[in-house]
């Protein structure tokens, strides 16, 4: 277990272990004098220079055995790449410190406008959950930062940002390690009103029956037959003076077995991922409070696991979701486009946003169409979608846009008994910008005309893990995306300049449905 914290100043004293870690262009930009307390004692000033004039791109070179290491980064990317080179922190930390002693720094070397980036991605190496039985020892790591383009240190309230972000990170991946016998639908809510209880923010749940008797249709409908009873579980944030109203909507499949629609014995492992979009969601919500954010905000987890009993949804069932549309199951393992339409719906009726945003991992096909590395981006607002695709450059969280064509794909879930089906007829058609749209369908009553709501629907299926382990992927993304709202300077530093008062005015035909 590693307990990780961050400093604003380079240790005087030298740890157990010391990995220096940085672009080639960036790492030649320093001295030995800027780290000579960390590593003096093992190497010469004479050895650093040299290891660092030879030095090759995607590299790591030992300076002391088990002690002392220095490790470059990649410099190659295209223009749909991260410049911040967060991408390749993750695994660089973890290949390169060395393994040796209780204590250890990193020292990241990067440009001023990287660090909350860099910074994100060291989190991303030091998962917190398991159950070995050999080796539970517990380290502190302390991460720190060279900037050669700005000496300034970073201030009380940066370290304070990348704690909580770090924090964030930490816990989203957390909940998506946890196998479903540790992280059920209870433990989940029973988390996110002990983060809300912590934050004195307004927590609302409704849960089991109540769900049926309240008219979420989609949320009862797909966790029914579970042990534990499915739920929808807000958190508000409502500051005094805020203008704008934003709801953040997760996709919280605790497991997903695919119902009767069942998964085959290879296809089922690892579907305890499924509730990566509302652990992100979660997790986003509390470190953007804890750095101060000015507007309402509304954290909405649909949470159910969708399993096989006698109470399961079976195909041909019609389920009637929030929105009071009908939706014909042909296939029960297209879930989690059902509690998370009732969760926009829920955003759009009692919430009033202005600003809806949904991430989950809905598709398979969102890796064929943009990745492992790249979320999918739906959205209705050309100018929301261009800030996000920025946001995730600048926070390291990638993301692209794929089709929005209504007119084109929604006839996919044509039904000749209710509103729609759940699954698209044809499978070779944009699945997942139609799976996105049937999410869309229940915040919009019709695709045809404007809408003053902005919708920005993030499909993060692969992003959410790397191998075996989840990535903590969604609260840099969130906290850049919206840090032009947050009382944070190196959050509002590295927002993107949102549309001025776009939630609020009519729009122009161009920029959305």
């Amino acid at each position: 277990m590693v307990s990780l914290s961050y400093s604003s100043a380079i240790p005087s004293e030298a740890p157990p272990a010391c990995l220096i870690v940085g672009e080639q262009a960036n790492l030649q930009r320093i001295g030995f004098s800027d780290v000579e307390s960390l590593i003096s004692h093992r190497v010469s000033a004479k050895v650093f220079n040299e290891v660092l004039s030879d030095i090759g791109d995607s590299e790591g070179v030992c300076l002391y055995p088990k002690a002392v290491a220095i490790a470059t980064l990649s410099s190659k990317r295209s223009r749909h790449t991260t410049p911040t080179a967060a991408h390749h922190v993750m695994d660089t930390v973890s290949k390169h410190l060395p393994k040796s002693g209780d204590s250890a720094v990193v020292v990241v070397v990067c440009l001023r406008q990287n660090v909350f980036a860099c910074g994100s991605a060291v989190a991303r190496a030091f998962p917190t959950y398991s159950l070995k039985t050999r080796d539970v020892t517990t380290r502190n790591v302390t991460v720190c930062f060279l900037t050669p383009d700005d000496k300034s240190p970073l201030s009380d309230q940066d370290i304070k940002v990348l704690s909580s972000t770090a924090t964030a990170i930490r816990l989203a991946a957390d909940i998506v390690d946890r196998p479903r016998n540790e992280m059920t639908c209870d433990d989940l809510v029973k988390c996110a009103v002990k983060i809300g209880q912590d934050l004195g923010v307004d927590v609302t749940v409704i849960s089991g029956e109540q769900l049926k008797e309240q008219g979420f249709g989609g949320i009862y409908g797909v966790g029914k037959a579970a042990e534990s009873p499915p739920a929808l579980c807000v958190l508000s944030h409502k500051p005094p003076g805020a203008s704008k109203t934003i709801a953040w909507c997760g996709k919280g499949i605790m497991y997903d077995t695919g119902g009767f629609s069942i998964k085959t014995k290879t296809g089922m492992p690892g579907m305890k991922r499924d509730c990566g979009g509302a652990a992100g969601i979660l997790a986003a919500f509390k470190a953007t409070v804890e750095c101060g954010f000015s507007e309402n905000l509304h954290a909405v987890l649909c949470i159910a696991e969708n399993s096989v009993g006698p109470r399961a949804a079976v195909p041909d069932d019609i389920h009637i979701l929030y929105s009071g549309k009908s939706v014909e199951i042909n296939n029960t393992d297209a879930e989690g486009r059902l509690v998370l339409g009732d969760g926009v719906a829920y955003a759009r009726k009692d919430l009033n946003a202005d600003i809806v945003l949904d991430m989950c991992t809905l598709t398979g096909a969102q890796g064929i169409t943009t990745g492992q590395h790249h979320a999918a981006l739906l959205s209705n607002n050309a100018q929301w979608e261009s800030c996000a695709v920025s946001a995730g450059l600048s926070s390291g969280d990638m993301l692209f846009p794929i089709v929005y064509a209504p007119e084109l794909h929604f006839s996919e879930f044509k039904s000749s008994v209710a509103d729609m089906k759940n699954s698209v007829a044809n499978r070779s058609n944009a699945q997942s910008s139609c799976a996105g749209l049937f999410i869309g369908s229940h915040l919009f009553d019709d695709f045809s005309k404007p809408s003053p709501i902005v919708w920005l629907h993030i499909d993060m299926a692969y992003p959410v893990h790397v191998g075996e382990r989840a990535t903590g992927w969604g609260p840099a993304l969130l906290l850049t995306l919206f840090g032009r709202y947050s009382t944070s300077g190196l959050l509002s530093n590295i927002a993107p300049v949102l549309p001025v008062d776009q939630a609020s005015k009519r729009p122009k035909h161009d920029e959305m449905c």
